[in-house]
């Protein structure tokens, strides 16, 4: 897998009652990439080498994932809006753009909701929004039986297995589960399996509930003005991203990544990061 360029550096940041490990690098408008499950930043690294051309690039770790800190608690995803507050805050840096995928698109709807004037454009990358339009008929798609697995029981179940439990989503939801490859499946497989870190990772899934009633919130005050790019692969949620996002912003363009399933960056990252620098331009 791509390693991130070697003139990025890598810093922790406390803040919001947990440690975010961070890269950042490049030069210009701000613009914050943020990862799902199943992955972390280090998933970023062909678009960041791309951006960090005229943007300083931020992408951390979210709490309880990758090389983040594991706390007890805060996994709903408007608290961990306010750990990438906390970043940019440590970084000295006010406005930014949006790019998310998978989980991280409810980190980043959270912090756009919160903190509208800060956020200049936005992108979100194949998956939905809890609370947010048609997320009841989502969650009947018994695909997603994940989303209510955890617990201690499941914790014992997972524990020496991470990577069979990993793979189930690498190969389920990825159009060709040969472009999610070894090196990268062995790479998150090892940060996985690290102390507490499948633990944090069901709560993440487990916070939902807590996030669509924050979300509803969020929708009852105004939806988002800033300009959003909703990206669904062609074998995953394909336009059904643009669906949610018409419920939650006013000014959506729609975009579907050929050839590919939910893994977007592994599956066709020249069509994506096309996609994206171009909405940022």
């Amino acid at each position: 897998m791509q390693p991130f360029l070697e003139s990025f550096r890598t810093q922790e940041i406390t803040t919001n009652g947990t440690t975010i490990h961070v890269r950042v690098g490049g030069n210009g408008s701000a613009v914050v990439l943020l990862h799902g499950y199943g992955e972390t930043g280090d998933m970023w690294a062909p678009l960041a080498a791309t951006l960090a051309l005229d943007h300083t690039v931020v992408v951390p770790d979210l709490r309880g994932l990758g090389l983040s800190s594991h706390p007890a608690g805060g996994y709903d995803k408007k608290t961990q809006a306010e750990d990438v507050a906390g970043v940019l805050h440590a970084l000295k840096i006010d406005k930014v753009e949006l790019v998310t995928h998978d989980i991280g698109n409810m980190v980043g709807y959270a912090f756009a909701a919160e903190h509208p004037h800060r956020v200049m454009r936005f992108a979100l990358l194949d998956a939905p929004l809890p609370g947010v339009g048609p997320w009841d008929e989502i969650l009947k798609n018994p695909l997603l039986w994940h989303f209510r697995f955890g617990g201690p029981d499941m914790e014992r179940l997972v524990e020496g297995r991470e990577r069979i439990y990993l793979d189930r989503f690498w190969n389920e939801f990825s159009a060709d589960p040969k472009k999610f490859d070894e090196a990268s499946r062995e790479h998150y497989a090892r940060l996985y399996a690290r102390p507490g870190a499948m633990h944090s990772g069901f709560e993440q899934f487990k916070a939902f509930d807590q996030d669509a009633i924050d979300n509803k919130a969020f929708l009852a005050k105004g939806l988002l003005k800033m300009p959003v790019l909703a990206v669904g692969g062609e074998k995953s949620f394909g336009p059904m991203m643009a669906t949610v996002m018409r419920y939650a912003a006013t000014d959506v363009q729609e975009a579907v990544v050929p050839h590919a399933g939910h893994w977007l960056m592994e599956e066709n990252p020249a069509a994506t990061i096309k996609l994206i620098k171009d909405f940022l331009k």
